[in-house]
This record gives structure tokens, C-alpha cells and sequence, in this order.
């Protein structure tokens, strides 16, 4: 599948970045090519029985699109050393990547506040991207 779309007047523009689950035993890998291209990616660390969870799952694709961030999602139940190795200590936990100096994925900044609005998590993006850069 092609990542350009066709518009009306014939232009081919960027398909805007869709959320991704991913399964718990490749996000490491999975992050590790995400950020390969150079740039920032958001993972949503949720469970599937949390609300708070459950309640920001349908925001992420405005996200994804306001943003320009590819937004991976990860049950870190499904692999426990995902909670140890990523300091997981609630859910849902918000938290921006981009490829450190040695090109593996480095935690830029986190949110765990509960829900919060799409605004919010823009904002958020926009200002670990901010950090990320300087």
C-alpha cells in the first residue's frame, strides 16, 4: 500500500499517520524502526480494561494527523519486562520517542495524568519535539 494518496485535482499528498497497535512482544523492534527515520513518535502504554484508556484511544487519530507523529499503541501487560523496562507505573501513559546518538529509541517526555483532551496531547508532542531538538 502506497503512503501517497491521490486528491481530486490529481496532487499526491502524505496519507496522514494512522495509530498502530502493536503487539507487546515487538515494540521494541517496532520503535526502534520508528524512529529510524529521524523522527518522533508517540506511544500510548494502555490496557484493554482501563476507561481512561478506552477513552482516549478515539483522539489519537487527530493526533496523529495534527501532530504529524506516528502514534504506536502497546498493551504492556502482554509483556511484563515492557513495565520494568519503560517505567510503566499507570495507564494510559503517554510518552514521545526519537533516536538517540546511538540511533536507539530514547524517552523524550511522558504524560500520565489520565485522560486528557487531543489539544493536550498536541501540545505535548509539539513540546517534547520542542525538547527533543535542542
Amino acid at each position: 500500500m502506497s503512503d501517497t494518496a491521490s486528491t481530486a485535482d490529481g496532487d499526491d499528498t502524505e496519507t496522514p499517520p494512522k495509530p498502530r497497535d502493536v503487539d507487546a512482544r515487538e515494540f521494541p523492534a517496532e520503535l526502534r524502526e520508528a524512529v529510524a527515520g529521524g523522527d518522533f513518535v508517540l506511544v500510548d502504554f494502555y490496557t484493554k480494561g482501563c476507561t481512561l484508556c478506552q477513552s482516549i484511544e478515539p483522539v489519537l487519530g487527530s493526533v496523529a494527523r495534527a501532530a504529524d507523529v506516528p502514534v504506536l499503541l502497546v498493551n504492556p501487560r502482554d509483556d511484563p519486562s515492557l513495565v520494568s523496562e519503560h517505567a510503566i507505573r499507570s495507564v494510559p501513559t503517554l510518552a514521545v520517542f526519537t533516536a538517540g546518538e546511538d540511533g536507539d529509541p530514547e524517552e523524550v517526555d511522558r504524560i500520565a495524568d489520565g485522560f486528557v483532551g487531543a489539544e493536550r496531547i498536541v501540545e505535548f508532542v509539539e513540546d517534547a519535539r520542542a525538547a527533543g531538538e535542542n
